[in-house]
């Protein structure tokens, strides 16, 4: 199906004047990165003050943080389009896009902040958060902990302390796949949903499978529809944690994030212990880079296959079409990775992407080897139409 949108140098940087609309063009690198100071990484990022100028980057530095860097329109792309882009974020943000990073062929070729954002500071994921889980499960794969038929196989054979005799009709067989396609078929009551989700921040030793499990309305093949909800990552995380060794906690931490050179982030636990799925992480702009670099490269790190590839393939490659009403028709769902088409001119181009609330992105497209993140803090920001009218046309040849 394809996305209709409506819904794009010098080697050099280009600033741009937010508070007087001028647009400025230093043709010098003499200015750095906006960063966070430490007392700013310590208040909340609606308290951030906005920049003065927005930071346009078409020869990103290298920090040493594991990131190729490379030059636009050198190493790919129309310098124009993407600077003609830049200036109209910078004169129509109000405040609501935070950054906008191209890589192309594994380079970070542009960098871009504005607002509230900072190149150091870690930004809120909101859903995005999922897609993390996702990668970690394909980690665990990839180390043998699981195997990918174990994908079929039901989520209470994997967590310990279950007590099937009080579990709701149906929920025995819930399949891991299913959890990940959010299609578990798990409905709970707004009151149920609440409690179980308020105890599982405060008490500790509280089963959340269980509770869901328990809670749940009688589940048949019928019942198990898409339905976006904080259940499925919720039990994710839990089958994490009962498959790997330690926790998984330390398990993401060691063996995904710090295999890729990320160590400075955010990311709210349970009363357990357990990383947040749905929505618990802040992370940089570069480091989600860097996620989106593990997708575009079916799973490999600077040439370590980290990621099960197959794990990968069918973490992005979903079939499954949402029922949400604020989720595009296009769109189609895999394990907690969207993927969709992109129409420029005559040729489509298929998307495969991260999207959490607030407007942030990690998207991959491979026949162009393109990622591109945004971060943003606005659920209306017209980050689609960028891609297709101005990022998109910028490398198609």
């Amino acid at each position: 199906m394809i996305t209709n949108l409506k819904c794009k140098s010098l080697i050099a940087i280009a600033l741009f004047s937010v508070s007087s609309g001028i647009v400025a063009a230093n043709t010098d690198k003499n200015t750095n990165a906006p960063e966070a100071s430490a007392a700013e990484r310590n208040i909340s990022v609606w308290d951030m003050p906005h920049l003065e100028k927005a930071f346009i980057d078409t020869a990103p530095d290298s920090r040493k943080d594991d990131l190729s860097v490379g030059v636009l329109g050198v190493d790919g792309g129309n310098k124009d389009l993407i600077i003609k882009m830049a200036k109209e974020i910078a004169e129509n943000n109000e405040g609501k896009f935070a950054s906008v990073l191209i890589s192309h062929k594994n380079k970070l070729i542009f960098e871009s902040y504005y607002g509230r954002g900072r190149i150091n500071l870690p930004h809120m994921q909101a859903s995005v958060t999922k897609s993390f889980v996702s990668i970690a499960m394909g980690r665990a794969i990839q180390l043998g902990y699981m195997t990918m038929a174990d994908l079929n196989k039901p989520v209470v054979s994997f967590i310990k302390n279950i007590d099937l005799g009080k579990i709701t009709e149906g929920a025995e067989k819930i399949t891991l796949h299913q959890i990940m396609n959010m299609r578990s078929g798990i409905r709970v009551s707004d009151e149920s949903q609440k409690l179980i989700m308020d105890n599982s921040m405060n008490i500790k030793g509280e089963n959340i499978t269980q509770q869901f499990l328990q809670h749940s309305e009688a589940i048949s093949p019928a019942s198990q529809t898409f339905k976006y909800q904080d259940s499925d990552p919720r039990i994710t995380m839990q089958v994490l944690n009962s498959v790997v060794p330690g926790s998984a906690k330390d398990f993401i931490n060691n063996e995904v994030l710090a295999k890729i050179g990320i160590t400075d982030y955010v990311w709210n636990n349970d009363a357990n212990g357990l990383p947040v799925p749905e929505t618990g992480a802040n992370f940089t702009s570069r480091d989600m880079l860097k996620l989106g670099t593990l997708i575009i490269n079916k799973g490999k790190w600077q040439n370590e296959q980290l990621i099960s590839a197959a794990f990968v393939s069918k973490a992005v490659n979903g079939t499954t079409e949402p029922t949400e009403e604020w989720i595009p028709d296009s769109f189609s769902y895999g394990y907690f990775w969207y993927q969709t088409d992109m129409k420029v001119g005559d040729r489509t181009y298929n998307a495969k992407f991260a999207w959490g609330g607030g407007e942030q992105y990690i998207l991959t497209v491979e026949t162009l080897d393109l990622t591109v993140v945004f971060t943003a803090l606005a659920r209306e920001n017209n980050t689609m139409q960028l891609m297709t009218e101005s990022i998109l046309p910028a490398f198609v040849k």
